[in-house]
């Protein structure tokens, strides 16, 4: 047994026949019981076999979609379980590592049986998160029980803190009216997150250039994430209806009776109406754009049929087609005849997507290994998949290394610090607190015991909160550190590093393609881009790590060639007007025209300099 953890729950064995019972108690139970026990949190912190989780998440995707993908659909024919794949696999994957780690604890191995829950706890609830508006949900212990078939007439569906936010939408079911001023447009596009917005709008720009006119629809529900259409005149922006992303409610269908089907995960059997109603709760409550409620779905469905048939465009154009308005934008478009065209806006691992599929028509990516991995995840029958590179990245050449370096300096000189002789960005993923301290500790003690001076200067993530690295800030001794503006972020100061670390930000890509020492942190096992694979960057397993490949900085470095970049992502500053054109000559070919739409396919770029905004 580890040092002892106060608050939550404890497991404990609470009966001793030939198949024992294993019981959900207050941790304060645990110092007087007598029988094998644990805490919930250290069963929790369980590392488990990703591939063993991976296969047993795909066995109950696969047992789900039989059992009940039916269950549900938009007027428009839009399947429940096809369009909230993302947020319900995650979902699944939580119940299967709570499954794996109880396997992984010796005394229930060794005597396996039933769990009883602990009476009024909410069966789904909340995992704390760096991220300002995703909602991480997560099945509670009570819930495992639950799906294992414990009784539970007193536990509701929700946790107290999702009692309190699904109190807190509105219940309106009136669809704001279309706008009568929306005109005939040739694109349409869709952004939610700052990146989707930046990996389109230059896209959008050389398209105006072309004179092909577009209508952006803002879906953003975090003002941080919202996007500007500037001053390119043929780029429409409309937000969305204000109430749209505000609806909760029972989702019709979902909720179930049991019955005899389970499907089995290494030992334990789960009920399937059970799980389906578990997963109810996740379709009831409006969690903004990235996890919108069914009837949210349902409401955004009939909005984005109305303006495609006023606007009547030949493309719709999406830089995420897998999340829920993603994978709803690209049905509809389907549905009214429309190319889809989905540009990669992050870099992608074979472990990387929450679910590996794509479902439009072109599918754009960065680098030469994105090839395969997009020929493996396209579901459109017609699919075709194309390396034309990264759009946002056409802008890298002009950033200005010198105004971002005195900006990184005088965020490191606040008061009367002397300014460190080199420095180091962070480029942060909005990780789970826990999480993103480890990072931060492995960082910051690599960095203190590296070779000189060094200073760090924190980059955070668009999506994460501006409170998340505050204990950092005050740890003692060692490196200064700093945090950038979050308008700023990483794009806004790496020119001026002297390295940049992190896990798997795509801002390691565009270090590496500018010359910048990438530093790929993480211990032993966690996922990252892999830019060391192709010589891009330096593994780092540990402080030392860390330590050592700061000090080979010290040495000159050996050239990258030029096949290596591309392999990660073609980067020739002409992204935007490659992937322009093929949008147009698919619009004129299905016209039946001879002659493309495009006219110059010339690229523009306009430079990011000191304090430039992320977006």
């Amino acid at each position: 047994m580890s040092a002892p953890t106060t608050g939550g729950l404890g497991l404990v064995r609470s009966a001793f026949a030939r198949k024992p019972t294993w019981t959900l108690v207050g941790s304060g139970a645990l110092a007087h019981a007598r029988t094998d026990h644990i805490h919930t949190a250290e069963l929790e912190a369980t590392a488990v076999d990703r591939q063993v989780l991976r296969a047993c998440v795909e066995d109950v995707m696969a047992s789900l979609d039989r059992f009940g993908a039916s269950l549900a659909s938009t007027p428009g024919g839009a399947g429940w379980l096809h369009v909230q794949h993302v947020p319900v696999r995650r979902f699944v994957a939580e119940i299967v590592r709570k499954l794996l780690a109880l396997n992984a604890w010796e005394p229930f191995a060794s005597a396996p049986g039933p769990l009883a829950l602990a009476p009024y706890e909410g069966l789904v609830g909340l995992r704390s998160s760096s991220s300002r508006e995703y909602l991480a949900y997560t099945v509670t212990w009570s819930g495992i029980a639950y799906l294992l078939g414990a009784a539970a007439p007193h536990n509701p569906t929700h946790s107290a803190q999702l009692r309190n936010r699904a109190r807190a939408g509105a219940a309106n079911t009136e669809p704001s009216p279309l706008p009568a001023d929306v005109r005939r447009q040739d694109v349409l596009a869709l952004s939610w997150t700052s990146r989707h917005a930046a990996t389109l709008m230059p896209v959008l720009a050389e398209l105006a250039r072309d004179g092909q006119t577009s209508l952006l629809l803002d879906l953003a529900t975090d003002a941080a994430e919202r996007c500007s259409a500037g001053s390119v005149t043929g780029i429409e922006l409309r937000s969305a209806p204000s109430d749209l992303f505000t609806l909760s409610g029972t989702a019709e269908g979902l909720r179930l009776s049991d019955d005899e089907h389970v499907v089995h995960v290494e030992g334990h059997d789960v009920q399937l109406p059970r799980l389906v109603r578990l997963l109810s709760v996740l379709l009831e409550i409006s969690g903004g754009c990235t996890q919108p409620s069914w009837r949210t779905l349902v409401r955004a469905e009939s909005w984005l049929d109305d303006m495609l048939s006023t606007a009547r465009p030949h493309t719709v154009l999406l830089s995420n087609d897998t999340s829920p308005l993603g994978v709803l934008a690209a049905h509809v478009a389907e549905r009214h005849g429309a190319n889809s065209v989905h540009v990669q806006h992050g870099a992608w691992t074979a472990e990387s997507a929450a679910w590996p599929a794509l479902h439009s028509r072109d599918i754009i990516v960065m680098g030469e290994r994105d090839l395969a991995l997009g020929r493996a995840w396209v579901r459109h029958p017609d699919a075709e998949v194309h390396v034309l590179g990264q759009p946002r990245f056409d802008v890298l050449a002009g950033l200005g290394r010198e105004a971002q370096r005195r900006y990184l300096e005088k965020l490191l000189a606040l008061g009367s610090r002397r300014v460190p002789a080199r420095i180091a960005v962070w480029a942060c993923q909005p990780f789970r607190p826990d999480h993103l301290k480890s990072h931060a500790d492995f960082l910051l003690d690599g960095l203190g015991e590296a070779d000189g001076s060094w200073g760090l200067v924190i980059a955070p993530h668009p999506a994460q909160g501006a409170d998340a690295f505050t204990s950092l800030l005050k740890r003692d001794g060692g490196p200064l550190v700093a945090v950038a503006d979050p308008r700023v972020g990483a794009r806004g100061c790496l020119a001026g590093a002297d390295a940049l670390a992190s896990a798997y930000s795509t801002c390691g890509i565009e270090a590496a393609l500018l010359g910048v020492p990438v530093l790929e942190i993480g211990p032993p096992g966690e996922r990252t881009l892999d830019l060391a694979g192709h010589g891009l960057a330096t593994r780092c397993l540990d402080a030392g790590g860390v330590a050592e490949a700061l000090y080979a900085l010290r040495e000159p470095r050996t050239p990258i060639p030029q096949t290596a970049l591309d392999a990660v992502c073609r980067w020739r500053g002409d992204s935007a007007a490659r992937i322009a054109r093929l949008i147009t000559d698919r619009a004129a070919s299905a016209n039946g025209s001879s002659n493309p739409i495009h006219q110059d396919a010339g690229a523009s770029a306009s430079p990011q300099d000191e304090g430039a905004s992320v977006r």
